[in-house]
């Protein structure tokens, strides 16, 4: 996991930004990113087996708080300053 999340960060991030310092953000492709993004970290922290067999995965808000909300849309909005 811990090298699946350092390609995360080093490959699959700036690629998700890239040009995004000229294109205009709107609602409908901060949408995108964001389904994106959740879909490669879905992966990263792939489901967990609990004790009872049930199979568990990580929801939206969990992944948030993961990464203390720095999503892509935060990130991109940063590196525009």
């Amino acid at each position: 996991m811990k090298t699946k999340l350092i390609l995360y960060w080093t490959i699959i991030r700036p690629v998700m930004k890239y040009a995004s310092e000229t294109l205009v953000l709107k609602e409908s492709m901060k949408r995108k990113l964001l389904i994106a993004e959740r879909k490669i970290l879905k992966r990263i922290f792939r489901p967990k087996k609990k004790r009872d067999g049930t199979w568990r995965i990580k929801t939206n808000d969990e992944l948030n708080n993961l990464f203390r909300n720095m999503d892509i849309i935060n990130y991109i909005k940063v590196q525009r300053l």
